[in-house]
């Protein structure tokens, strides 16, 4: 029984490479709230967290880098050819994740919760899951996105998969199974119909809240909302358009991005003349897609735009927003000072899960703009 009376909790694990994180997300499109237990592994680890110095204390100085933060590759030889080492850090971290998944839980506002963990059947968490849901590809397919994703070579790819128990053993178990085989639009379906039968029943779940029309200094009518996978051939057809064909999208491009990230456009006369793109991951939001029509007056929709990110962040229980724009929309300090974002450096972040969310999203030119949305922040040292 779920120890998070009023909560729905659906349990979602696969084997790796078969699509876990992007159902994570498309279900958070549904209205879920989203946990990543791996990740929160990893925060348990971070020289700022709890974890850190058992950790050091058990398997020696030698795994730490040059930052003296943990070097994960230098633990995983260690684990991953050890079993006995492998359980000695799981009785470290396990813990913590049940405990930092616990406070998450019963701060999370959304009636739904999907907890994502590749181990999840093996441990506690197993007990307080109302439905098992599990993503299945076949072998190739897994090969495939490892190689070309993860940038391995096929024998360290085909040890990966090797190493972990067969599939079947989880699709025997499933409530429910999506079969990540063919494109983004197909897994849509899959998770759009299984929330149907499985969890709308359930619960009376609030319509979701339609961002009202304002009326801003351009002439025509200009309207603020969430963006719908079923509206990803207006967004490509729109970046193409205002990159002038240097980001050339597809429909699959966008319902693809969906996988990831959210996005909120502006509209003129219900014509898209504006987006950002952001994705929440590891308790840290990323804005990365900023793209607008030149006459569109930044001073006044900005605020607008942010505020809807933050409020969604805030209700992903975010510690952090970057926001990572091309020089010319950083120019415009006084906007971005008036939203409390201010410029950092990946080092002055502090903080070890938002330097790594910055450093997977710059990828050069940007500047990367910070705020800190809460202070209590899960993991912390103790």
């Amino acid at each position: 029984m779920s120890p998070w009376a009023g909560k729905f909790i659906i349990g979602l694990t696969g084997n790796i490479a078969t699509g876990k994180s992007v159902v994570r997300k498309m279900l958070e499109h549904q209205g879920a709230y989203g946990i990543d237990a791996d990740a929160l592994g990893h925060r348990a680890i971070a020289k700022d967290a709890p974890g850190y110095q058992p950790v050091v204390e058990t398997f020696g100085k030698w795994i730490l880098g040059e930052d003296e933060q943990i070097d994960r590759s230098k633990l995983a030889r260690v684990v991953f050819s050890d079993p006995s080492a492998l359980k000695q850090l799981e009785a470290i971290v396990h813990p913590l994740v049940r405990q930092a998944v616990d406070v998450l839980v019963r701060r999370a506002t959304q009636p739904v919760i999907v907890i994502e963990a590749i181990k999840l059947l093996e441990g506690p968490l197993r007990q307080a899951c109302d439905s098992i849901w599990v993503t299945y590809s076949p072998t190739e397919i897994q090969l495939a996105r490892l190689m070309t994703k993860r940038g391995m070579t096929e024998e360290a790819a085909r040890q990966r998969i090797m190493a972990q128990p067969p599939q079947e053993d989880k699709v025997a178990v499933a409530n429910v199974v999506i079969r990540n085989v063919g494109t983004f639009e197909d897994i849509w379906r899959q998770v759009v119909a299984a929330w149907q039968a499985h969890v709308a029943p359930r619960l009376q779940l609030p319509a979701p809240e339609v961002a009202p029309v304002e009326t801003l200094p351009v002439r025509g009518q200009i309207s603020i909302e969430r963006a719908r996978p079923r509206q990803a051939a207006e967004i490509a057809q729109f970046i193409t358009r205002v990159t002038l064909g240097k980001r050339s999208l597809k429909a699959e491009d966008v319902m693809e991005a969906f996988g990831e990230k959210a996005f909120m456009l502006v509209k003129l006369d219900g014509r898209i003349v504006g987006l950002i793109g952001w994705q929440v991951e590891n308790l840290v939001a990323r804005t990365n897609d900023v793209y607008f029509e030149p006459q569109i007056p930044l001073r006044e929709v900005m605020p607008r735009l942010m505020q809807e990110v933050e409020a969604a962040s805030r209700d992903l229980q975010c510690e952090a927003s970057l926001v990572f724009l091309p020089p010319d929309l950083a120019r415009q300090q006084d906007v971005w000072r008036g939203l409390s974002y201010e410029p950092r450096t990946i080092k002055e972040l502090g903080v070890r899960a938002w330097q790594d969310a910055a450093q997977e999203t710059l990828t050069g030119g940007e500047i990367m703009l910070f705020k800190q949305l809460r202070t209590d922040r899960v993991l912390r040292p103790v």
